[in-house]
């Protein structure tokens, strides 16, 4: 099997007492070094709580294999962050300051950067947090800021006050409620573990390679070539002009993953299917209000669907009628899929079960909104509908302190035109219902582009399939 990584990235321990770290083997990694402040993180049930949180949701049931955990990307994520700094201050450790403060700061936001994810990872906060929560500002990254200071009172870590400050910042880097800096602090430390500049960070060096790995998919992008080429620059990580293809297919390699396993068609049945039970259920869990209290939101994890099935209570019929058909293989129906055109792109707005709906032709079945289920999926290189490069300064060698982007046209004529992708999948709740639901989106189809955009039509096997059963 293909794989990202070829060789071990290590650098010995930082300088403290053998006696006190633990030294582990990870299958990515190699070998990697646990420090004893991080090893008092590691060692709390919050931390333990992600064995039981799926990296990657219910992607395994579509690919088996991917059955790895929040924890073990938590410590991958560590341990490159504790690599990034050590090899920063390798370099330019006199020029830059660089001191233990600095990698013991950075080398925690990498291990508690996903403290805060819910079960089933991010269908919990995609799919499930909207329709359950009063407010739309909730985000997993604010979560682990907020579980971070709880995890310190909790279990009476004894840790500078500053450090968690900025490890919270660091956390937060790459969100929309970015902490407030102070001029004297040292910016790029920030671009390590979420960065908010350009989207170059160790997060993604990590789930890139363990998510490729775990779904048996290969990769040619090599995150050790920029680990061994970045250099700060005006407060900022750049990187060597030569690498910009490497870069590139780091961007790529993600938009890949997205659209081939995260955003997988079956992978978003499954999702929403989860995503209703949940809700179903969400008087019984009260998982409204778990989110907003870190002393509780802990105990939520992927095992809630076991404490769905196995209740008695009589509130939680229709969820464990949903949680049954998932056990059955018996799926929402994917019916089809477009792609929105080049063009529409600007004035895109979300397709809804509504839309479908109003679209059906009269006669036959009449279609109800809770009988269809749309996916509006986003896929882009990180940067929306722009070039992920132009937000990236290079150098040109090592005696070099100037900075510069690269322009689109000194790239490659091979490069995309277009930068992002925007994909309308509806799915049928009813199986007996996928003919009318794909006649229905054919009709919204041709009224809003005026021609049928998906690749194919919905092929007459599926839809004769469950003809008999209406």
């Amino acid at each position: 099997m293909a794989a990202c990584f070829n060789g071990d990235v290590s650098l010995p321990p930082s300088p403290a007492p053998r006696r006190f770290s633990k030294h582990i083997r990870d299958n990515v990694h190699g070998d990697i070094y646990l420090d004893s402040l991080s090893l008092k993180f590691i060692d709390t049930e919050q931390f333990q709580r992600l064995r039981d949180l799926k990296q990657l949701g219910v992607t395994n049931l579509v690919y088996p294999g991917a059955v790895h955990s929040r924890f073990e990307h938590s410590l991958g994520v560590h341990w490159l962050a504790g690599v990034s700094i050590e090899k920063l201050k390798n370099y330019q450790g006199m020029e830059l300051g660089i001191d233990n403060f600095d990698i013991q700061t950075v080398k925690l936001a990498g291990l508690l950067h996903d403290i805060g994810h819910g079960p089933f990872s991010h269908l919990f906060e995609r799919q499930v947090i909207p329709r359950v929560a009063s407010s739309s500002h909730w985000s997993h990254e604010q979560m682990s800021a907020d579980m971070v200071e709880y995890m310190v009172d909790e279990h009476h870590i004894d840790i500078d006050p500053e450090k968690i400050k900025r490890v919270k910042g660091m956390i937060l880097a790459s969100s929309e409620i970015r902490l407030p800096r102070s001029s004297s602090e040292k910016s790029f430390l920030y671009d390590i573990v979420a960065n908010g500049r350009n989207g170059v960070d160790v997060d993604k060096f990590d789930y890139i390679v363990r998510d490729s790995r775990a779904c048996g998919l290969g990769c040619n992008f090599e995150f050790q070539r920029l680990l061994d080429t970045m250099q700060v620059l005006d407060d900022e990580i750049c990187y060597r002009a030569k690498e910009y293809l490497t870069i590139h297919k780091l961007f790529v390699t993600r938009a890949d993953l997205h659209r081939t396993v995260y955003t997988h068609p079956k992978v978003q049945a499954i999702e929403l299917m989860v995503a209703d039970a949940l809700i179903e259920a969400n008087n019984y869990l009260e998982i409204s209000s778990h989110i907003l209290n870190p002393s509780e939101y802990w105990k939520l994890d992927d095992t809630i669907l076991k404490t769905i099935e196995t209740s008695s209570s009589k509130e939680l019929k229709e969820a464990r009628e949903l949680i049954m058909r998932l056990r059955r293989r018996n799926l929402y129906q994917f019916c089809n899929e477009y792609a929105v055109p080049k063009d529409e792109l600007e004035n895109f707005k979300k397709v809804t079960a509504q839309d479908i709906v109003c679209s059906q032709n009269n006669g036959g079945v009449t279609l109800k909104e809770e009988d269809v289920a749309v996916c509006n999926v986003k896929i882009d290189l990180t940067r929306g509908k722009h070039n992920p490069l132009e937000s990236i300064n290079f150098f040109k060698d090592y005696e070099s302190k100037e900075k510069f982007k690269i322009p689109d046209g000194r790239i490659s004529h091979l490069l995309p035109a277009c930068y992002q992708d925007m994909i309308v999948r509806v799915y049928s709740k009813r199986p007996e219902l996928v003919e009318v639901v794909s006649d229905a989106f054919e009709n919204f189809q041709l009224k809003t582009y005026g021609i049928k955009a998906q690749v194919h039509s919905t092929p007459d096997k599926k839809k004769r399939r469950y003809n008999s059963c209406i």
